[in-house]
């Protein structure tokens, strides 16, 4: 077998030597060194050898097949750049003819609206913070004032990691929204504060044209002394004017939700219609847009803050419901599908 490996080394380095063309060149290389070349077959009677023959002949075996592999290699290059010569030489051969075209990749519209709310709020004074998407059930609820007995879970059918539990917080959860991030952010810095925290979100829902398992929203807070709703209506007037570069008027509904009192459902003149009455808005003016309130004196206790010193609002929205209306999108599920057709639009 030893004189068999030698002899075929031989023969084909002359071969290669001889080859003039690329084509050539990969069928002589299938023949010897593919998966069922001459090399290859040689190689399988390996195991039918000795003990003491079988370790000498494999490491003849592997050294013939890269000087092999190596000298197709120097072949194949050495043709290429004799091609290219011929090219450059050829008067039909334009060099300064511009090349194909190489597709480039894009921002997400998600994230094209993320950078721009972050942007806008940055210029207001308030700090981006992210937290973790698999959060404990007490970051989750509890400490949003939202105990285990408390009906509002209800309103969010919850994803909980199986044998995944914090002896000190409970068991994990892929977390319903980014409020987690309030608590944790005043357990560490404190007050006064002045954050948003866009991220990820997950709840078991029954996935249709404007619900999925998996959308983004924005959390706000912001803590300090005296503060009232009246700040909080500047500061999303202010927010909605700059994102769609036209005024636009705000107004407060009453809602409720467990970790703000009084709680808030907030809405935004129509852009559509500017307040006449459509289709979009059902007639009212009005779009709905995000949930907001006084930050429940609870919560607080549970970022470590004083309420008898400090109050803060806190309102949270849905970033991919604002990139749907930002971009006229009619499906949730186009804009985690994956198909290019669609994201090239953005």
């Amino acid at each position: 077998m030893e004189k068999q490996l030698n002899l075929l080394k031989v023969q084909c380095l002359e071969s290669i030597s001889k080859i003039n063309n690329l084509h050539d060149l990969q069928e002589l290389e299938v023949r010897y060194v593919g998966r069922k070349g001459e090399l290859t077959m040689i190689l399988r009677g390996v195991k039918d050898l000795s003990a003491d023959q079988r370790p000498l002949i494999g490491q003849l075996g592997n050294q013939v097949k890269n000087e092999l592999d190596a000298a197709f290699a120097a072949r194949k290059l050495d043709l290429e750049k004799q091609d290219i010569a011929k090219k450059l030489h050829d008067p039909m051969f334009d060099v300064t003819a511009p090349g194909p075209e190489i597709g480039r990749g894009h921002i997400h519209p998600l994230s094209q609206v993320q950078q721009e709310v972050e942007e806008i709020f940055n210029s207001m004074g308030f700090a981006v913070m992210d937290g973790p998407e698999v959060e404990s059930e007490y970051y989750n609820f509890e400490g949003l004032n939202i105990p285990g007995w408390h009906p509002a879970r209800d309103m969010q059918d919850t994803f909980f990691i199986k044998g995944k539990e914090d002896k000190k917080h409970g068991r994990m959860v892929l977390r319903t929204h980014t409020s987690p991030v309030q608590v944790r952010t005043m357990e560490k810095f404190g007050a006064p504060l002045r954050v948003i925290v866009p991220g990820r979100t997950f709840r078991y829902e029954a996935t249709d044209a404007s619900h999925d398992t998996t959308f983004y929203q924005v959390e706000g807070l912001l803590i300090d002394k005296d503060i009232s709703i009246s700040h909080l209506k500047g500061v999303i007037k202010e927010f909605l004017t700059r994102l769609f570069k036209k005024e636009v008027s705000v107004r407060f509904r009453p809602g409720y939700f467990p970790f703000v009192e009084p709680g808030l459902e907030v809405d935004f003149s129509c852009l559509i219609c500017g307040g006449k009455g459509c289709r979009v808005c059902k007639h009212t003016g009005w779009v709905e847009f995000l949930g907001a309130g006084m930050v429940h004196e609870n919560v607080l206790k549970a970022g470590g803050i004083d309420p008898k010193e400090w109050q803060g609002w806190a309102f949270g929205f849905g970033l991919t419901r604002l990139a749907m209306m930002r971009h006229g999108i009619d499906d949730i599920r186009l804009l985690s599908g994956g198909d290019l057709r669609f994201i090239n639009q953005f």
